[in-house]
């Protein structure tokens, strides 16, 4: 998709071949360099499954300014997740028909991972993923092989990825330009108009990758890396990516609660947990030491210093913990309890 034409030149040439010399003439969007670009286009679009018209509804038919608003509707819809760079250079150049072929897939899909999908009938042979992969990551999990028609992007003994090198940073998912790597979780639910990106910071280690969250009602349903920022250019951390299940979980604390022993029936005398709303878990009356606290390691180191605080001043209790201690040291340390004076 690169071609150009180069003055003094009777063939187009590939701009990421050509080196730039003095005085060197290029033109970008020529008749002739627009002609093949879409040529190139048809024949990508034939390589495999990215033909729009599989989901095409009746009122929009296949030519004509209808199936262009089509195009315009459905842009990056049918790469399962929701991005496709190659649809959108159909979109550019006004390529609405298919001229050519589709050949049968010739490898299954790949979903025996619990973060990635590999559809290998929407795979382009771009080499894009390798690149992430072994450029960019220095994993050298995945590379080229098999000749010809049969060319594959194959791991070390062709085998799934779960059974591989990777490491599931999702590299390759943010590089793929056709939805051949999707995450699994996304895959067929969301839509790009349907989210909203919330640019913030990993806290899963002190590193401080920029990425974002993608949103969609109130719910984070992906995660992406910030290419343009330090430190991470992009690139997250197989926790960074995909380690968001946590902040959706139903088993989340959300209210404080309270101990009490059961006061009826075959559970009487059994201590229990009650929810407790109306704030009556924290009290005045309550004696120093009386209350504990446990923070989290995935919370920011503000937000953690503001609970030891309230913790200490609020509560009159040093007893507050953190997830992220070791496992070899006690649950619950009790703390010799603050004095008047210390207080």
């Amino acid at each position: 998709m690169c071609v150009v034409e180069v003055e003094g030149s009777a063939n187009l040439t590939a701009a990421c071949h050509t080196p730039a010399v003095h005085q060197l003439v290029v033109r970008t969007e020529t008749p002739k360099v627009v002609d093949t670009r879409k040529t190139l286009i048809r024949l990508l679009m034939a390589s495999g499954n990215h033909n729009c018209d599989v989901c095409r509804p009746a009122e929009y038919p296949a030519v004509g300014p209808p199936a262009e608003e089509f195009l315009r509707v459905t842009a990056r819809t049918f790469a399962g997740v929701g991005e496709c760079r190659l649809q959108e250079l159909a979109i550019r150049y006004s390529v609405l028909e298919q001229r050519f072929k589709t050949p049968p897939p010739r490898y299954p899909l790949e979903d025996v991972n619990p973060f990635i999908v590999r559809d290998f009938a929407r795979c382009i042979m771009c080499g894009r993923c390798v690149q992430a992969c072994n450029d960019v990551q220095v994993n050298y999990a995945i590379c080229f092989d098999y000749p010809a028609e049969a060319r594959k992007i194959v791991t070390a003994g062709d085998k799934p990825l779960r059974d591989s090198d990777c490491v599931f940073c999702g590299e390759c998912v943010q590089a793929c330009p056709t939805g051949a790597l999707v995450e699994k979780d996304v895959r067929y639910k969301v839509r790009p108009w349907e989210v909203q990106k919330v640019r913030t910071t990993c806290t899963y280690c002190g590193v401080g990758c920029q990425l974002y969250l993608h949103t969609k009602e109130n719910q984070v349903v992906k995660v992406t890396g910030v290419e343009d920022a330090a430190p991470n250019y992009g690139s997250l951390c197989v926790k960074g990516r995909f380690g968001f299940d946590f902040i959706n979980s139903s088993d989340r604390l959300r209210t404080p609660l309270i101990k009490e022993a059961e006061d009826s029936g075959k559970r009487r005398g059994m201590r229990r947990w009650r929810s407790s709303r109306d704030g009556s878990a924290i009290s005045r009356r309550s004696r120093a030491g009386q209350h504990r606290v446990l923070t989290s390691a995935r919370i920011t180191n503000e937000d953690n210093y503001i609970a030891q605080k309230f913790t200490r001043a609020v509560l009159q209790t040093n007893n507050i913990d953190h997830c992220a201690r070791s496992d070899t040291a006690p649950p619950w340390p009790v703390w010799p309890q603050p004095s008047a004076a210390g207080r």
